[in-house]
């Protein structure tokens, strides 16, 4: 019932079982009806009063939500890596993360300076991965004496490999661009340092250089994001 409070009084006996029920009025004045509602139904004075309440504990409410400004996608910057040695053959590092890039969907092109084979070049290049791309020049052997005893053929086909890498740091086309004994083949005269600088300056910003291999000469060090050196041989 409203407004009232039914108390019920149970007497037992050994057979018989009677039951009185007394109806109370119920007292209970409206401010404290209050107890259970939420904060938007209580009156202005009870608000007041839990306020005041807060203060003298020391505790203040939160402030209010500032609206927060929209996200912004930001695109991608590339970083310039150096991977130096004192020693040739520290390639395979690099050529296994080259790999994983393209497993996970980036464009990687791998580019060996120094490194022939059969059928090698720049029209010859090696898919692998489906997105990445080995190319090597069209010599046959390992290049390792100076471009000044070496014969024409070795040196265009060193410097067409160059050439194809220069277009790459043109127009952008590749997430990630590997470039293995580069400061070896301009210590040995196959290309020029200026030159090789000046593209790796101009390179667009979301594409990742990794520089490989012995002799880095420093004004590509000066350049790099990030140098790791190997010390120890095999």
């Amino acid at each position: 019932m409203d407004g009232v409070k039914g108390i019920v009084i149970c007497t037992f006996a050994a057979r018989f079982k009677f039951r009185w029920v007394v109806l109370i009025p119920a007292t209970t004045e409206a401010t404290q009806m209050t107890a259970s509602l939420s904060p938007i139904h209580r009156s202005r004075g009870q608000s007041g009063a839990d306020h005041r309440d807060l203060n003298r504990a020391g505790l203040n409410p939160l402030p209010s939500l500032q609206p927060q400004h929209p996200l912004h996608l930001v695109a991608p910057e590339g970083q310039l890596q150096v991977h130096t040695a004192p020693y040739r053959g520290s390639f395979g590092t690099v050529l296994s993360q080259a790999m994983r890039s393209a497993g996970l969907g980036s464009r990687v092109a791998v580019m060996q300076f120094l490194k022939g084979g059969v059928a090698q070049g720049p029209d010859a290049a090696i898919t692998l991965c489906d997105r990445m791309v080995w190319t090597r020049p069209a010599v046959m052997g390992c290049l390792s004496d100076p471009a000044g005893s070496s014969d024409a053929a070795a040196v265009d086909a060193v410097q067409a490999i160059w050439r194809l890498c220069s277009r790459h740091l043109a127009c952008g086309d590749l997430d990630q661009l590997v470039l293995d004994e580069l400061g070896l083949a301009i210590a040995l005269g196959y290309l020029d340092e200026k030159e090789v600088r000046d593209s790796l300056e101009a390179r667009p910003g979301s594409m990742d250089v990794i520089i490989t291999g012995p002799s880095i000469p420093e004004s590509l060090m000066g350049l790099a994001d990030q140098v790791t050196e190997l010390r120890r041989g095999f």
